[in-house]
């Protein structure tokens, strides 16, 4: 079976496949090679696939925090004190892992593969709670190597990182090693960072490389920080080496605040986030997480094996799956293809003082976000638009009256209680 891989638009803003825009959809599926049985995966891809998700972000080796597991799977042979021997690959577990990803691909998913989160590295931000089970330098390439060979048929996008800070030379070298050799071996496939959450800088050595494919950011958990959805995607957005910009991990629905902050974030919470970083310069697609689903949480087992950033517990992956947040981003997808706003460019026209409300057009069609009711300001004359107002809580279709006066406009209030899209239309 021959697939067609995602490739850059010449804009360099968005994706396209087979010639035609494509909207980055993705799930967060970190754990599932470790921890889901084959008839869980087919349960949870053909549900995915039904919602319209097409790209899946799975962790190649062992998720660091991901729920206690029924299935004892490990990607390497172990040494006596249990730490990984990571010159000898267990091939049953990658075989494994094969068979799962082309199941996805086989129902139409895009597998973006993490190839070293940063528990793996030395000297990140991880090593305050795992210290030791570091994968030895000289074994990145050979690793990788195998990885690319082993998966290329499926045409994959490649996360180098995962989760990761650049805190030194050292570090570095490992992403830098595995991205080399990506670019050597598979030259057309697409590669990220999966950064840190809030982090807006990567070294100069990545930011310039000519085989990193798109940046990625995480806005995260931290309740302190979501207004890093729309910033960290202007920050990016406006870098002079042009790439699409993903968020690649929003606040999950669900999930508690970070640092054991007492509080869980909503579908509402997500769906803000992902507007936001959307209509911000993400505008290339979102990704999309539920507490319970990135660590395959099942009721009944254990969470957070190795202590962490301080989690409430997961819901059971079943009912995470069906989360109704997942279906808001399923329905940004819908609007993204039906109004050609894929790739969209953030746009500085509202008045009001305030950055939540979001603003983002091409040549024929305008987008506002605005996540709390009010009257918005515009400094451009609409005059030329037909606008519609969508309740995103409930997805309803108003019309939507404009007062325009001189070179400024005004929308009054609408109906709805509670998050709106505008969409006005030449």
């Amino acid at each position: 079976m021959i697939y067609l891989s995602l490739s850059m638009a010449n804009n360099q803003r968005n994706f396209v496949k087979k010639g035609k825009p494509f909207f980055y959809l993705a799930d967060t599926v970190w754990s599932v090679f470790t921890n889901a049985t084959i008839e869980e995966w087919s349960d949870y891809l053909d549900y995915r696939k039904m919602q319209g998700f097409n790209v899946l972000q799975i962790n190649m080796l062992r998720q660091w925090d991901a729920s206690e597991a029924d299935l004892n799977l490990q990607p390497f042979a172990l040494l006596e004190n249990g730490d990984f021997d990571y010159h000898t690959l267990n091939e049953a577990y990658f075989d494994r892992a094969e068979f799962m990803i082309q199941m996805a691909v086989e129902r139409g998913f895009i597998p973006a593969l993490v190839l070293l989160w940063c528990n793996y590295v030395p000297d990140t931000w991880a090593e305050m709670f795992q210290k030791g089970n570091k994968m030895p330098l000289d074994c990145v390439e050979s690793y990788v190597t195998y990885v690319v060979n082993r998966y290329s048929r499926f045409e994959p996008v490649y996360l180098i990182s995962g989760d990761t800070d650049f805190p030194t030379e050292r570090a570095n070298a490992y992403y830098l090693k595995a991205l080399e050799t990506v670019q050597q071996l598979s030259q057309a496939s697409l590669t990220a960072l999966h950064i840190q959450g809030r982090l807006r800088e990567i070294p100069e050595v990545f930011e310039q490389h000519k085989g990193l494919g798109f940046y990625m950011y995480q806005s995260g958990h931290n309740s302190q920080f979501q207004h890093f959805a729309y910033e960290i995607a202007q920050h990016f957005y406006h870098k002079p080496e042009i790439r699409p910009v993903i968020n690649g991990e929003p606040c999950y629905e669900q999930i508690s605040y970070s640092r054991k902050v007492y509080g869980r974030y909503t579908a509402l919470d997500a769906r803000k986030a992902a507007w936001q970083s959307l209509l911000a310069g993400g505008g290339a697609g979102i990704t999309y997480g539920a507490h319970g689903i990135w660590s395959w949480h099942k009721k009944g087992k254990k969470f957070g094996i190795v202590e962490g950033e301080g989690f409430d517990s997961p819901y059971d992956w079943r009912t995470a799956l069906r989360f109704k947040g997942a279906w808001d981003y399923s329905f940004i997808k819908y609007l993204f293809e039906m109004y050609n706003l894929i790739g969209i460019k953030p746009l500085d026209i509202v008045l009001n003082k305030t950055e939540e409300i979001r603003a983002a057009g091409n040549e024929n069609t305008l987008v506002l976000y605005i996540p709390v009711n009010t009257k918005v300001r515009l400094s451009i004359n609409v005059q030329d638009y037909k606008f519609t107002t969508i309740d995103l809580a409930e997805r309803r279709f108003a019309q939507t009256e404009v007062n325009v006066q001189a070179d400024q406009s005004v929308i009054d209030m609408h109906g709805f209680e509670s998050d709106v899209v505008i969409i006005g239309t030449k």
